[in-house]
């Protein structure tokens, strides 16, 4: 079963983000707490979105997503920030119900878009999402600004 998460489900989502980083080969990168988790996607004011795959009862995977805009369409998107499902669960199609249920969630809500960043190296996902006709964006390169960097940055602006 796909449904929206609740507060409760916080830690479990907390642990599920972690073991994504396990498996992207890079648990270090994973600093965030159980309060910004629930200070952002389940406080006053979030700034996430989370729905969660349950298998009797237990929370198994997750797809965690925000609002991004389109200043060519004047229309917001969707940005799936993550989609993992713990590997005991894999090829189960939870996968492609967290796919449907966000595409669903667009469709209602009139945005026109619907995107994500997917490693180079995940060839099964690449393959999942081309045979639901997503197509990846190989004109454009993803720059990041952060850490020390960032700060750098912004001092001297």
């Amino acid at each position: 079963m796909i449904r929206v998460a609740i507060k409760q489900d916080a830690p479990r989502i907390l642990q599920l983000i972690k073991d994504l980083a396990e498996y992207e080969k890079a648990p270090l990168e994973a600093k965030a707490t159980l309060q910004q988790i629930e200070e952002t996607i389940f406080g006053d004011k979030p700034s996430a979105f989370c729905h969660v795959a349950e298998v009797d009862g237990e929370v198994i995977g997750i797809a965690i997503w925000f609002l991004n805009y389109s200043t060519w369409l004047g229309k917001p998107g969707l940005y799936l920030e993550d989609l993992y499902v713990d590997p005991a669960h894999r090829g189960k199609g939870l996968g492609m119900g967290f796919l449907k249920t966000l595409a669903k969630i667009c469709v209602e809500r009139e945005y026109e878009r619907f995107q994500w960043w997917v490693l180079d190296w995940n060839e099964p996902s690449i393959e999942l999402y081309k045979s639901i006709g997503a197509v990846p964006m190989d004109e454009w390169t993803v720059f990041r600004l952060s850490g020390d960097s960032l700060k750098n940055f912004a001092g001297n602006a």
